[in-house]
């Protein structure tokens, strides 16, 4: 009986490889001098090296249109490119809640994903955890009002409504005992500083400081520009590590109970609003006063006061 060898242990290449024989593996040559490495397209989503810029990865993100014969899902892939919609949304999240060029102390959400889901529906927007875990966001928008949208403002529309949604993809609650109101305030902040805030917000120092949204939001504006860059996101790193109890939060916070600030915040805008009031007197004045006066008609009869 004629002896045989035995058989070689069994070698799976991928699918694309032609070749009969295995290739020994080895380690990847650097590239010649003179030749650049090759750019590659499909890494994972992060920001650009900078010394001074922390860098930030995304999470994964997803699209789910529930009616693409919708008009409004036109109108969205029309306006936008879903992807750099969505990636342009979560870094001015994160930039504007997390980003400290000198010294990062803010902690930044281990969300691993935001899906967002496009479907008829009432109102405009909302965002929930998925059924996986409070790390999976869903963001739900409107198809109904997508397409109600004017038309010289479908992508910025789209891209602050996103924009807003994302923060609370991303931003702390004090446990789930931070005020509505104050919620919704960060996320239209983040908004106003996206430069996407619409045309008909306006500062309004009535009612309530919590009312929400840019009502609070030009509150904490105020509270930014006067306390200095980085309010909002220390505010926000304090929601993280503390549940919320209203005159102990501000004062720890900023140094003076809330009501007290808001208060100066309305007064600030008043005088705002008289020194606009004021500049535009002055400039009709001007405008009045620099307005040639035309030649008298001399076939107009004169009248001759008594």
């Amino acid at each position: 009986m004629t002896e045989t060898s035995p058989l070689p242990p069994l070698v799976f290449m991928p699918a694309q490889s032609s070749r009969t024989e295995a290739p020994t593996p080895s380690a990847t040559p650097l590239p010649p001098a003179s030749q650049k490495p090759p750019v590659t397209r499909n890494s994972p989503a992060k920001e650009t090296a900078s010394s001074k810029t922390p860098q930030f990865i995304l999470p994964k993100l997803r699209l789910e249109i529930r009616d693409l014969n919708h008009e409004g899902a036109e109108v969205f892939l029309t306006a936008v490119i879903a992807s750099k919609a969505l990636a342009t949304s979560v870094r001015s999240v994160l930039s504007l809640l997390y980003h400290t060029p000198d010294s990062p102390t803010t902690t930044v959400p281990s969300t691993r994903s935001v899906t967002l889901i496009l479907r008829p529906m009432e109102g405009v927007a909302y965002t929930t955890g998925s059924d996986l875990d409070s790390d999976h966001k869903e963001i739900h928008f409107s198809l109904d009002y997508i397409n109600g949208i004017a038309a010289s403002r479908k992508k910025d529309e789209i891209m602050g409504v996103l924009t807003h949604e994302m923060v609370h993809c991303y931003q702390y609650n004090a446990f789930g005992t931070c005020p509505g109101g104050l919620i919704e305030g960060i996320a239209d902040w983040v908004r106003l500083n996206a430069d996407l805030s619409p045309p008909h917000w306006k500062k309004e120092a009535t009612g309530k400081w919590d009312a929400g949204y840019q009502h609070t939001g030009y509150f904490l504006e105020y509270l930014e520009q006067r306390f200095s860059a980085g309010t909002v996101r220390r505010m926000n790193e304090k929601l993280r590590i503390v549940r919320y109890e209203e005159k102990r939060f501000w004062t720890e916070l900023i140094g003076r109970p809330v009501e007290q600030l808001w208060g100066d915040y309305s007064e600030a805008v008043e005088k705002e609003r008289k020194q606009n009031k004021d500049e535009e007197g002055v400039l009709v004045e001007k405008e009045d006063a620099s307005t040639p006066k035309l030649p008298k008609d001399p076939s107009t009869p004169t009248t001759k006061e008594e």
